[in-house]
């Protein structure tokens, strides 16, 4: 899809992070935009730095883990604004606990939103936008949908997931208008991190704020800014896989090369770096 002007996106998870510059980018490329989220101020945030570019912004209130709300949403984008070209499935949550010891609820949850709210965004928009002469699905798995982390395991499932359900949904819509990508991102900075639900780490003595300040500092190599334009980008080329930072290619490359050996070497590694001067218990 060379061309965003005058189309219509409809993007998950826009009240911050990713999402949100996706939807500030899309229209600065002359796209309208239908915003989904559950956080309606951060959606309204996100509209208001939208205003004065020209295009149409309408913002949905909805949690993409339930169908029907998903089915509306596809519905009500197409109602408001004639059609839709353009659909990121962007929304996700992260866990940070053991798959041994992880409650169900909490999985339920996770899948609720990572998994199932891609599924549910796929098939109720897969109708319209099929009926435009070109579309462009994009599913957003992450680094951990190419290799795993101990005690990161509800996330890394739903990451997989995401990665085969996109590349067979790629496969099985090539004879359609609508194109079909599954974007990569390696460490971002967004909210994702501090809004996790945190049990317990492969280190003890850290807690969730110890966890925060480790990503921040030594994970995070891109901003949200420059993840949503390599996104775009991608989506201008009708990239089949998009990698976003310079980390999810080395990751990837170290997967392909040391298909085992990085598994390994990343499940045998306990203790994080030291952050500050926060007194261990002994």
């Amino acid at each position: 899809m060379k061309d965003l002007q005058n189309k219509v996106a409809a993007v998950t998870g826009a009240a911050s992070g990713i999402g949100r510059m996706l939807a500030v980018h899309l229209a600065g490329h002359g796209c309208h935009v239908a915003i989904s989220d559950v956080d309606e101020a951060g959606l309204q945030q996100t509209a208001s730095m939208i205003s004065g570019n020209g295009v149409k912004v309408t913002t949905h209130v909805i949690d993409v883990s339930d169908r029907e709300q998903v089915y509306a949403y596809a519905h009500d984008v197409v109602d408001l604004h004639g059609c839709v070209h353009l659909l990121i499935n962007n929304a996700g949550v992260a866990i940070t606990e053991t798959l041994e010891d992880v409650s169900y609820e909490d999985l339920e949850w996770i899948m609720g939103i990572n998994l199932w709210g891609v599924v549910y965004g796929c098939k109720a928009f897969l109708p319209y936008l099929k009926e435009q002469k070109e579309a462009h699905i994009v599913n957003i798995s992450s680094v951990n949908g190419i290799f795993t982390n101990p005690n990161n395991g509800p996330y890394c499932t739903t990451k997989y997931a995401v990665r085969g359900f996109t590349e067979t949904l790629c496969q099985e819509l090539k004879d359609s208008p609508v194109r079909v990508s599954c974007v990569h991102p390696g460490g971002i900075s967004t909210n994702i991190v501090r809004n996790a639900r945190f049990y317990k780490g492969t280190d003890p003595d850290m807690d969730h704020s110890d966890m925060i300040k480790v990503f921040d500092r030594f994970l995070v190599h891109t901003t949200a800014d420059k993840a949503a334009r390599i996104i775009i980008s991608g989506i201008r080329k009708n990239k089949h896989r998009i990698m976003v930072g310079s980390d999810a290619y080395v990751y990837d490359w170290l997967k392909r090369i040391f298909p085992v050996g990085l598994q390994k070497v990343v499940g045998s590694i306990r203790k994080a770096p030291r952050i500050g001067n926060k007194k261990r218990k002994s």
